[in-house]
């Protein structure tokens, strides 16, 4: 299982890498990323092409529900960052849960 910050890092990465893409140009979307064996959930908002105001909170019903969600464990995200992990084959076997409205998962399919 991997920690709190090492998961931070690993978010900061996926996120900002999708951020700084040309293609998520004027993207102003919330994003969560509920880590299951942890029991929390990493908050924060993808805009201005780069990831802002991360901050973790206990998973519970008052948690907001952002426009972009993401479900997985620790050891998961840490692998998609250090590229022990493809999102697409992760998500095909259920790893990785991605959660969005359809314009906004029409757009990530080519950030991801």
């Amino acid at each position: 299982m991997a920690t709190m910050d090492q998961c931070l890092v690993a978010l900061k990465g996926v996120l900002g890498d999708i951020a700084a893409n040309p293609a998520a140009e004027g993207l102003d979307r919330s994003v969560s990323c509920r880590l299951t064996d942890l029991d929390e959930v990493v908050v924060g908002r993808l805009a201005g092409g780069a990831i802002r105001d991360l901050h973790v909170l206990p998973h519970g019903p008052d948690v907001p529900k952002a426009d972009i969600r993401l479900t997985m464990s620790s050891d998961d995200l840490v692998s998609l960052t250090d590229g022990r992990l493809a999102f697409g084959p992760a998500w095909m076997a259920g790893r990785i849960k991605l959660e969005a409205g359809l314009r906004d998962l029409l757009r990530l399919r080519k950030l991801i």
